[in-house]
């Protein structure tokens, strides 16, 4: 039997309609911040909003070859349910698909009610929550990320080479290395899906783009974050490319980041991180947070850095940080703190790369910081000139297990990302790392082979 929608859902019901759509897009992160989800018609999306949609929930504990680590809850307790519903006061028209509307969904347990554990909006929920009850109410996010847009390879079977292979065409646009005009058609449906995207252009590297999104409330910002990557991802596929947010994915260029740009604001909307009285402008809020943040780096690295290829990204010459500093204005430093002071008062955390889960980096982010607030204490002398000298500066993490092992010892960091959450994530990466551990790699084998 139908359910009968509440006037609510109905009149959601009729706006869609009104817009042309006949199917619901219904979509949750999973824990390596991709997109789950199942299409609905709309005549049946009153029974989806009153039942659920049912989904396994394993499907968190799945590697992106489609392998299902043994994690508690998943394969040990016979692969059961969570109930997914939608959340349809969130439906937007997909510009590209014709007919289709997009919408969050909740995900939680079907036996409890609660969410589920390795829900990554539920996590972020949660630090949030305890950030307002820990006197941090608004944090604010505004998140910067990096592609590589690439084209099938004619001498590879299968495989992908970058769309241009322009040098040196840094912070540009038009034809010179986007011969054709990606970043206009993508700028241009974005804006239209309104996920807040201001601008972009061509990045550091060949076939490399970066597009920027506005500033907003942390759990707004990784919606709007999420929606950007799978957006940006299935634009390309339409068109038969691939946009990946990988870390470093050639040998001959950089990598590609995920920067935040973090400040918080009080209970009437003033930035807690501006004091033009204090020393460099930033008050003792802002010191503070920055203190968390580089006291608790290694541990954040492996939420803001999560795979294996994560680690290659970083090192002498990358221009990407992989020492623990913080600098004014100064881009070689891990924290850097912008010019702006008053509303614009924030840090721009560059640690994280583009394969991170935009939930589960705001969410640890946002716990360094809150860290740092309640423990009080002041950041080092702020870094000089050009960074990377770890004479001078503690080292990062250099490989996932490293920093996968940093976050189960920074008890007080896991303590508020939770201990079934943190279980659930550090089993899942360590099945990561031990399968590439026995893996062969093609290096190895151009390495060895014909010599031994």
């Amino acid at each position: 039997m139908s359910a009968q929608p509440s006037h609510e859902t109905q009149r959601h019901i009729e706006r869609l309609t009104a817009q042309g759509v006949d199917v619901v897009r219904v979509v949750y992160p999973d824990l390596i911040g991709t997109d789950r989800a199942r299409d609905v018609l709309v005549d049946h999306l009153a029974s989806a909003l009153d039942h659920g949609l049912a989904f396994c929930r394993a499907v968190y504990h799945t590697t992106p070859r489609g392998g299902v680590v043994p994690i508690d809850g998943g394969l040990n307790a016979g692969l059961p349910d969570v109930v997914v519903r939608p959340d349809i006061s969130t439906a937007v028209p997909v510009p590209w698909e014709p007919g289709v509307a997009w919408c969050f969904a909740e995900v939680s347990d079907p036996a409890t009610g609660a969410p589920s554990p390795e829900s990554p909006r539920d996590l972020l929920r949660s630090v949030l929550a305890q950030c307002a009850d820990g006197g941090l109410p608004h944090p604010v996010v505004g998140p910067e990320l990096e592609y590589f847009l690439c084209e099938p390879d004619p001498d590879k079977d299968g495989g992908w080479r970058r769309y241009s292979q322009v040098d040196g065409a840094v912070y540009t646009t038009g034809l010179r290395a986007d011969p054709d005009n990606h970043l206009l058609r993508t700028l241009r449906q974005l804006r239209d899906l309104d996920i807040g995207v201001v601008g972009g252009n061509h990045e550091f590297d060949g076939g490399q783009f970066e597009i920027n999104l506005t500033h907003s409330e942390a759990l707004g910002a990784a919606d709007r974050a999420f929606r950007f990557k799978s957006a940006v991802k299935e634009l390309a596929r339409a068109e038969g490319k691939l946009a990946t947010f990988m870390a470093k994915p050639f040998n001959d260029s950089g990598g590609s980041g995920f920067h935040l740009h973090f400040s918080c604001e009080d209970t009437e909307g003033r930035n807690s991180f501006d004091d033009p009285s204090a020393p460099f402008g930033l008050s003792p809020t802002a010191r503070h947070a920055i203190a968390g943040v580089l006291s608790h780096a290694p541990a954040l690295a492996a939420l803001l850095n999560p795979t294996i290829n994560s680690y290659k990204r970083f090192g002498p010459g990358t221009l990407a940080p992989w020492l623990i500093d913080w600098g004014l204005d100064n881009r070689s430093a891990m924290v850097r703190i912008p010019p702006e002071r008053g509303s614009g008062a924030r840090f721009e955390l560059r640690l994280g790369d583009a394969s991170a889960n935009p939930y589960l980096g705001f969410a640890a982010t946002a716990a360094a910081v809150l860290l740092g607030v309640q423990e009080g204490k002041e950041p080092p002398d702020p870094l000089e000139g050009y960074g990377y000298n770890a004479e001078k500066s503690c080292v990062l993490p250099m490989n996932l297990s490293t920093a996968l092992d940093a976050l189960e010892a920074d008890e007080a960091l896991t303590g508020i990302l939770g201990k079934d959450f943190t279980a659930s994530f550090l089993a899942y990466k360590r099945d990561e790392a031990e399968r590439f551990q026995s893996h062969v790699t093609d290096w190895e084998f151009d390495e060895y082979s014909y010599h031994l």
